[in-house]
């Protein structure tokens, strides 16, 4: 666990006290929203297991979003829908809502870690890790709340769109899920701009 804590370590011998890991959820998928979470934990009580939500079983995660909710200082999820996907681009799209789900936490931070290589539009200083979800244990954190969040929205999508098979897919483009688009066109959820090719 030791290594996931370098960059928060540094910044806390730094004297920055909340410092929040940045993650999203959900650029590629052809359905659905883009979702980020902002986290901030406290270092001196480290929960075990918290890594990049990619590679944990779903049970896993639920059951460490859980425990990250029930201790974070702080925690914002944000999201940002398939229209406004539409009208900025993915890319906006995500730095948006990451902006959106820092400005909204309810303690403010003084240092933001973003998972990938991209610069916000916040005041905050901050610093952006390629690949932070496995290399910052805050960044780990902040990936499995919005996996977790986005999924459970997911199945709810699933119910309220049947045939697309989002419970399963989670709006990605499976090869089930495009041929359900080919055969019933497309649902208010799916971004148009990603399914051209198929409408």
């Amino acid at each position: 666990m030791t290594d996931k804590l370098f960059y928060e370590r540094e910044l806390s011998r730094k004297g920055y006290k909340y410092i929040c890991g940045v993650d999203e959820v959900g650029r590629g998928p052809l359905a659905g929203p883009v979702v980020c979470a902002a986290v901030i934990l406290p270092l001196s009580d480290v929960i075990e297991g918290v890594d990049d939500s990619k590679k944990l079983t779903a049970k896993r995660r639920e059951e460490l979003s859980a425990q990250i909710l029930q201790k974070a200082v702080a925690c914002r999820i944000s999201l940002v829908e398939p229209q406004v996907i539409d009208k900025i681009n993915i890319l906006e799209a995500t730095k948006l809502c990451m902006k959106n789900a820092v400005e909204g936490l309810e303690v403010p931070a003084d240092f933001v870690l973003t998972d990938g290589n991209m610069t916000l539009d916040i005041s905050l200083p901050q610093q952006s890790i390629i690949g932070g979800d496995a290399k910052s244990y805050l960044i780990g954190a902040a990936s499995i709340v919005a996996k977790v969040y986005r999924d459970g929205l997911m199945d709810e999508l699933a119910v309220a769109y049947p045939g697309y098979g989002f419970n399963k897919n989670k709006g990605y483009g499976t090869a089930n899920h495009i041929q359900a688009i080919k055969n019933s066109g497309i649902c208010p959820v799916h971004r148009r701009s990603f399914v051209k090719k198929w409408i």
